[in-house]
């Protein structure tokens, strides 16, 4: 479809830069562009053709840029609609000049998201990509930004329309088994289709256990680095991330409140906490502390463990071991460099916060740990919580039905077999009520 309005919007980000990017789209986007540009040379305005980038003069209302302007014809853009696109030089007032002169000449202010809301409108899109696109602008790890291209290129949404297309074509048999109910062919069918709801069913729960790694990779991995005062925890965390982040004292108890810092290994963002040694403590701060480190260790991803390879295991590490049982845990025996030979520990790594001893090592166990053998860059994962919540009622809804086939008719079967449908079409947005389309789009930018 195209939309009467013609909307226009600033597409790059606001403040100083090389270039900026003014964008329009609907119906008369080269009309508005042809009374704003001058192309440069021998061409005319009304030569424009589209998919060529012509330079020339801008006109800005008040004052004229120099920049470049390309069309692109509905259907093959973006939109799927006429847009047009001024470069024009990167400054804030000139971009802003640009755009008032296109509102001034017709076109209306586009809110946020409009421009891919128009896309998904019109085909050139499902939701699912949609929300790919807004994945791959706010990520903050390589991982999160690979997550959201395979979730922008339809990867997802190829997997959940190939899954409705089976449903849809066993409720075509379910209708045509009711319409001519024969017994002998009916307990055939139920048996046929028991066995084909089960298959899927494997599908969907293969997709479905994908999203606790999704999930890391979208929010990143929380790691609680814990364990009694002064075994080195926060020259740990230092070392870590490259630059001191926390104090550093040989006083116990110095660190009295979680102090976070965010890495990337492979590709994916850990967020690592250094937490309060735990102890027992009547200093009331210390002991406020201590509470909050043992909340992030109950809550962490992953817990690393810190013990004084010079000092050995005491009661209080016991204490700390306790707490973390049933955690994926790193056992780490630090401060290398203040012994002299070797000792022997059942530590996954020795390291020196010093020499940056087992550094290396201790980042490669912590990725191992946080995503549990799989590899992020393959970027196969589920990672939005919607889609999860869909995915999770189709799995429900093919269970009872697969349960039906046991001793209900199969009219009733049918009911579950489109209600699995129904929720795998909020993702694509097939079956996406309006309030889940706009809360989507609201949370991109403007011009995007």
């Amino acid at each position: 479809m195209i939309f009467e309005e013609t909307i226009a919007a600033i597409a790059t980000p606001a403040g100083k830069g090389g270039v900026a990017i003014i964008r329009l789209s609907g119906k008369d986007p080269l009309e508005i562009a042809k009374r704003m540009f001058t192309p440069t040379g021998s061409t005319q305005v009304g030569d424009f053709l589209p998919y060529r980038m012509y330079p020339g003069e801008i006109d800005c209302g008040g004052f004229t840029d120099y920049g470049m302007a390309v069309y692109f014809k509905a259907p093959h853009s973006y939109t799927g609609e006429d847009v047009v696109e001024f470069q024009c030089h990167g400054g804030e007032s000139i971009a802003r000049g640009v755009l008032k002169q296109a509102l001034r000449q017709g076109a209306r202010s586009a809110g946020r998201g409009e421009f891919t809301k128009r896309a998904f409108l019109n085909g050139k899109l499902s939701l699912a990509s949609a929300e790919g696109v807004a994945d791959m602008i706010n990520g903050e790890s390589e991982a999160e930004v690979k997550a959201g291209y395979m979730l922008y290129s339809e990867k997802l949404t190829q997997k959940v329309v190939a899954a409705q297309e089976r449903l849809k074509n066993l409720l075509a048999g379910i209708d045509v088994s009711v319409d001519y109910p024969e017994e002998d062919i009916e307990e055939q069918h139920v048996a046929e289709l028991k066995l084909a709801l089960e298959g899927m069913q494997t599908e969907l729960k293969a997709l479905l256990a994908t999203y606790a790694s999704g999930k890391k990779i979208k929010s990143g991995v929380t790691v609680a680095i814990c364990g009694k005062p002064n075994t080195g925890k926060s020259s740990l965390l230092n070392r870590l991330l490259g630059y001191d982040k926390a104090i550093v004292s040989s006083v116990a108890g110095t660190t009295r409140d979680a102090v976070e810092g965010t890495i990337e290994i492979g590709g994916a963002k850990f967020n690592l906490y250094d937490t309060a040694g735990v102890r027992e403590s009547e200093d009331a701060i210390e002991s406020i502390g201590i509470t909050r480190a043992e909340s992030i260790i109950r809550a962490c991803d992953v817990a690393v463990f810190v013990a004084d390879i010079s000092r050995g295991l005491d009661e209080e590490d016991a204490r700390v071991l306790e707490m973390l049982q049933g955690k994926p845990l790193i056992k780490v025996f630090n401060k290398t460099d203040a012994v002299s030979d070797e000792t022997e520990t059942d530590a996954d790594v020795h390291t020196s916060a010093v020499t940056g001893e087992g550094i290396n090592a201790l980042k490669q166990l912590l990725y191992e740990k946080g995503f549990g053998g799989a590899r992020t860059e393959d970027a196969a994962f589920l990672i939005e919580e919607r889609h999860f919540d869909a995915l999770t009622r189709a799995s429900m809804h093919l269970s009872q039905a697969i349960l039906a086939c046991e001793t209900q008719p199969l009219d009733l079967i049918g009911i579950d077999v489109k209600a699995a449908w129904d929720a795998l079409g909020e993702i694509t947005g097939e079956t996406a009520t309006e309030a889940i389309i706009t809360e989507i789009f609201e949370k991109f930018c403007v011009g995007k």
